[in-house]
């Protein structure tokens, strides 16, 4: 971290190869999203299939719904979400709170805004290797007070998953991921880390920001930025207003992906089976006929 304008040396800076603005949509039961990842302008970034800036005023939400094949990570970034599924999980997560979903074989669920008034946060769904699609559900879910937390210099960062300014997330990644939550204060900067080998985005919270070189133009908020080749990041707030931000990476899987919906698996025979699946209520989708949620 420096406030002094020169970053340090990296060997291969990351810089911004794509720009896109994350458009509201409707989604759910009269939801609202901005979706920056998982639509015609950038449809995925392995390993990641979908990035949601939502938005629910009740009684709108996500009604019953099913998953399979891959995982779900839900950012609280305002209000609540009460989410429940066919295995009798239920629970609330609040603002700055996370809850890491491996969907796996099969789950089905709902997630519906908690109390009044507006609730706003951040999905990504995160592709399963072959291997792992069909493994059990589960959850890791962190309240806000267990994130760590670290402050330096004008910066902050919420380490959800991976490692910054030498704090560890205890948070375990069946896809090698990263998932940084940064705010930058006015003339500040941060430069970080990047496996190699890795894929990553910005995604914009609030503010705007240089990103990559220091000479590039201001990017504003909900603008997802794809970072090209390299082994780090610089991030620089010109502006007189604090900068917020995700970074998030991951290990590539170089794996065919056929979605349908929210299924998600390797070939078009695994996703007619896993409709057989869900529509017989079968292989990991028993339940489907009898449970509603509450």
């Amino acid at each position: 971290m420096s406030d002094s304008g020169k970053a340090p040396s990296f060997d291969r800076p990351r810089l911004v190869v794509k720009k896109i603005l994350a458009k509201l949509q409707r989604e759910g039961d009269g939801a609202v999203v901005r979706r920056g990842i998982g639509r015609s302008e950038l449809k995925n970034l392995d390993p990641f299939l979908m990035l949601d800036d939502f938005s629910v005023t009740p009684p709108a939400g996500f009604p019953d719904h099913p998953h399979r094949g891959f995982e779900t990570v839900t950012y609280m970034l305002q209000g609540g979400v009460t989410h429940q599924d066919f295995a009798g999980h239920k629970g609330t997560i609040r603002t700055g709170d996370v809850q890491w979903m491996t969907a796996g074989r099969g789950i089905i669920h709902s997630e519906m805004p908690a109390g009044e008034g507006t609730s706003n946060g951040l999905q990504l769904w995160i592709n399963l290797s072959s291997r792992d699609k069909m493994i059990e559900p589960s959850y890791q879910e962190l309240p806000s007070h267990e994130i760590a937390r670290v402050e330096e210099d004008g910066v902050e960062v919420r380490v959800i998953a991976g490692e910054s300014m030498g704090v560890q997330s205890p948070v375990y990644t069946r896809t090698p991921t990263m998932y940084l939550d940064f705010t930058l204060k006015p003339g500040n900067e941060v430069h970080q880390n990047i496996p190699g080998s890795w894929n990553s985005f910005v995604y914009i919270i609030e503010g705007e920001g240089v990103f990559g070189i220091p000479n590039s133009s201001p990017v504003a908020a909900h603008h997802v930025l794809v970072l090209g080749p390299g082994d780090s990041v610089s991030v620089w707030n010109r502006s007189s207003s604090k900068l917020r931000f995700v970074l998030i990476g991951g290990q590539p899987l170089n794996e065919p992906v056929v979605q349908h919906g929210p299924f998600v698996m390797n070939t078009q025979a695994e996703i007619n089976m896993t409709i057989d699946d869900y529509h017989y209520a079968k292989n990991g989708f028993e339940m489907a006929r009898s449970w509603r949620s509450q």
